[in-house]
């Protein structure tokens, strides 16, 4: 469903959701749709639900029904559509009835929109929630992209529980990078009361951050303009 404004839904996703006869989702996501869930059949629960949420679209969409499992941003991007494919798969039920992924805008390029142009070149994504990903792995993605100079996004940046991993992040990056490097600050991005802010390396944490914020560190070669972040893809200007 994208970030979450239905003006940044693509056309495809818009469509099947019309025509869906069932939609499931985290009732947050559920809620964002607004007037397109209205007349139709809704099942939304909680977080960390994701595996009963995909179970019980199974099951539906197996009686003949036409099922929508929405994810804000793109469901192949931490979304629904891996752990749907796996019960599919685990189930035996390809041939049941037809699956599709509808992309959508992520996170990482709604927040780098909204910032200017920081995701020209190559880039990576992490994300620092270690629900179910060690955390030992997770630092080692975190050092790795630090020294190969990608441009860096975070997902999952801070939750109430988890406040550590960021600033273990930041100082991973200060080993590698100066701290000066552009960093850009989105909240709920491309969706009601997004809020930015570009800023660098060492002062970054003096902003708010929280799960609904994607931090975007730049390479070596990023910089900020009056208005904009900008990483140069290499054209002669």
């Amino acid at each position: 469903m994208g970030p979450g404004d239905p003006d940044q839904m693509s056309l495809r996703a818009y469509k099947v959701l019309q025509e869906a006869d069932v939609i499931i989702g985290y009732k947050t996501y559920i809620d964002l749709l607004g007037e397109l869930v209205k007349g139709k059949e809704i099942v939304s629960s909680g977080m960390k639900r994701e595996i009963e949420r995909s179970r019980i679209a199974i099951e539906m969409a197996a009686e003949g029904k036409y099922v929508a499992v929405v994810s804000s941003g793109d469901p192949g991007i931490y979304g629904m559509a891996g752990i749907t494919l796996e019960l599919v798969e685990k189930q035996g039920m390809g041939n049941k009835f037809d699956v599709e992924i509808v992309p959508g805008i992520t996170s990482a390029n709604a927040a780098a929109s909204s910032l200017g142009a920081a995701l020209m070149h190559d880039f990576a994504v992490i994300s620092l929630s270690d629900l179910l990903t060690p955390w030992e792995l997770i630092e080692k993605r975190l050092e790795l992209a630090a020294q190969a100079d990608f441009v860096t996004v975070l997902y999952n940046p801070v939750s109430k529980k988890r406040t550590e991993q960021i600033r273990t992040a930041r100082e991973i990056f200060l080993k590698h990078k100066s701290p000066a490097t552009p960093v850009g600050i989105v909240r709920n991005a491309k969706r009601g009361g997004e809020e930015i802010t570009r800023t660098d390396l060492e002062h970054f944490l003096e902003y708010p951050i929280d799960m609904f914020t994607v931090v975007l560190i730049g390479n070596s070669q990023t910089y900020n303009t009056e208005n904009f972040m900008l990483t140069p893809r290499g054209y002669k200007v």
